[in-house]
């Protein structure tokens, strides 16, 4: 499972299937693949997540009461997070600090 935050901030006022057609059309990407999808508002303290789930599209919204979430630099495409990245930045914490695991591919077969 991949999990891309788009760049660009949305109108917040678009649902699953608005949201959906961003996915294919401005990501490149299948938004019924499984992967998760994270959209940001202009005032940075809302955000939108985009799954499907094998049964269905799952929309969450979150917003912060007092403060904003750390977003990527606004620019075209998507970022790619870690899971701990995802829970970071869903809780409003600076995901930027916890850098992604590299697992090396192994060179040989036993």
């Amino acid at each position: 499972m991949k999990i891309l935050v788009a760049s660009q901030p949305v109108e917040f006022r678009k649902g699953i299937n608005s949201l959906a057609a961003l996915v294919s059309q401005a990501l490149n990407a299948n938004p019924y693949c499984g992967d998760v999808f994270i959209f940001r508002s202009k005032r940075m303290d809302r955000l939108k997540l985009l799954a499907w789930d094998g049964t269905g599209m799952v929309l969450m919204t979150k917003w912060l009461e007092e403060s904003r979430f750390i977003w990527p630099p606004i620019r075209d495409g998507a970022v790619h997070l870690s899971a701990t990245q995802m829970a970071m930045l869903i809780d409003g914490l600076d995901w930027t600090r916890a850098p992604p695991n590299v697992v090396k591919q192994p060179t040989g077969v036993l």
